[in-house]
């Protein structure tokens, strides 16, 4: 995956794992653009995900890391903007196999599920994997509704 800036966003329930992911992909060398949120106060995860959605669609960022308690909400939020493929990973083999079977560009973390090592397993098999095509490509043509 040819990395451009690294779009990151979360509600209060993946803060504390976000600034993990933050210092991670910095250290690695990654340019990073945060959409919030800032602190571990409640709120809205669809404020933070919409953003980053579509900032993925315009280009902007590309790929896109969202976290949320569960994941889901921000996996159901991103994926309804047509632009996005996002996919909710709690080992290595799901974050390969997103970027490999359906281009994925923008993965989802538990938050309240996944510690920093296991984010860390993640984020390096989501960015060190490629999309596959052939079969697979007719198949992600597919998914958006036109």
């Amino acid at each position: 995956m040819e990395i451009k800036t690294v779009g990151i966003a979360s509600d209060h329930a993946g803060y504390p794992l976000k600034q993990f992911v933050v210092q991670y992909l910095e250290k690695k060398g990654y340019p990073v653009k945060d959409f919030g949120t800032n602190s571990d106060i409640s709120v809205d995860y669809p404020d933070f995900a919409h953003p980053l959605a579509e900032a993925i669609e315009s280009g902007e960022v590309y790929p896109g890391i969202a976290i949320c308690g569960s994941g889901e909400g921000m996996a159901m939020t991103l994926n309804k903007h047509q632009g996005v493929r996002a996919g909710l990973a709690w080992n290595r083999d799901i974050a390969e196999l997103i970027r490999q079977h359906n281009d994925a560009n923008a993965i989802v973390l538990p938050g309240r599920f996944i510690d920093n090592k296991t984010a860390e397993k993640i984020l390096d098999a989501f960015f060190s994997a490629s999309f596959e095509g052939a079969r697979h490509q007719r198949r992600v043509e597919k998914i958006a509704i036109k």
